[in-house]
């Protein structure tokens, strides 16, 4: 394809005609950006001359929506986040009212910002907020978790809260609801070793309860397990007439699994296996089923052997 071969005057005619058309669209954007616009800011408020003989609590969020009026410069640096950062209110009128109107304080708002630049509306226009009376109140916290482990691993002792508790502040009513605080739930996948974690609280749904701290550590202790089996004595229980029951066999043998760290730890002693006399006495049962009402927390129980007892009453 040939190529377009232009003359000196030529070339010269082009140059002169993109040079127009750039100082056209520079005039244009600069017409354009002088021009007067509304746009919206959003700021963070920061509240002055708080009330001293009342303790409040806002409903809404801290942040706000100002409906700005100023120049099309303006509206682009403020897409560049060139922004106020922060604007006060002055919260003098709640030693009389339950909540603040913007409208009545554009003034002092619009001094804040720019000379240029003009508030002209505010949203929320309101802000209202809770002044019954606040109380605190210590709940302990809740660990939500989902964890999976590596085959044969598992938690292999108590878990550890770092605090245990945490100070609930918000109206007597909404306190006595709240019986502990659950945590943010604490995903783990194909766990083998022990760890230390930071896990955040849930957010309180109410505006007016409010919780510190926020977050709390957590400690799991990890092992692997393995297979151990005792023997169990068996404990008699409801005998109310003190008849003389013998039991065949008198022990049972419970298979569980145990953490390696506590193998040598755990014997008979942790462990309380029961048969009722009331499945005789009540219900005509002819052999005792066995049920094991203690055992580790930390361990996991496989199986009991045998788990229908014979028996013979003696009167």
């Amino acid at each position: 394809m040939p190529f377009i071969r232009l003359t000196k005057i030529e070339k010269r005619r082009v140059f002169s005609l993109l040079a127009c058309l750039l100082l056209a669209i520079a005039a244009w954007l600069f017409m354009a950006l002088n021009n007067k616009y509304e746009y919206v800011a959003k700021t963070v408020l920061v509240f002055k001359n708080t009330p001293t003989k009342r303790a409040f609590y806002p409903l809404q969020s801290d942040t706000i929506d100002l409906r700005v009026e100023g120049t099309g410069w303006q509206l682009l640096f403020a897409r560049l986040r060139i922004s106020p950062p922060s604007v006060n209110v002055n919260l003098s009128q709640l030693n009389t009212k339950d909540f603040i109107v913007f409208s009545d304080q554009l003034y002092n708002i619009n001094k804040q910002l720019e000379s240029s630049q003009k508030v002209i509306s505010v949203k929320p226009d309101t802000l209202y907020f809770d002044f019954t009376k606040r109380m605190v109140k210590r709940v302990p916290v809740k660990l939500i978790d989902k964890l999976s482990f590596e085959k044969q691993y598992g938690i292999s002792s108590e878990i550890i809260l770092n605090p245990k508790y945490v100070k609930v502040a918000g109206p007597k009513e909404e306190l006595d609801k709240i019986k502990f605080w659950p945590t943010d739930t604490l995903k783990l996948d194909k766990v083998q070793n022990s760890s230390t974690t930071r896990v955040g609280l849930q957010h309180s749904i109410h505006k007016n309860v409010s919780i510190y701290p926020s977050s709390v550590e957590v400690k799991l202790p990890v092992d692997e397990f393995t297979e151990k089996t005792i023997e169990v004595p068996l404990k008699i229980i409801n005998n109310r007439n003190y008849n003389s029951i013998k039991l065949y066999p008198k022990k049972v043998k419970v298979t569980f699994l145990v953490a390696l760290s506590n193998f040598d730890q755990v014997d008979e002693s942790f462990i309380t296996a029961t048969i009722d006399a009331d499945e005789w006495l009540n219900l005509k049962h002819r052999q005792f089923t066995v049920k094991i009402t203690e055992f580790p927390d930390y361990c996991k129980l496989v199986s009991v052997m045998p788990s229908k007892i014979d028996f013979i009453v003696e009167k």
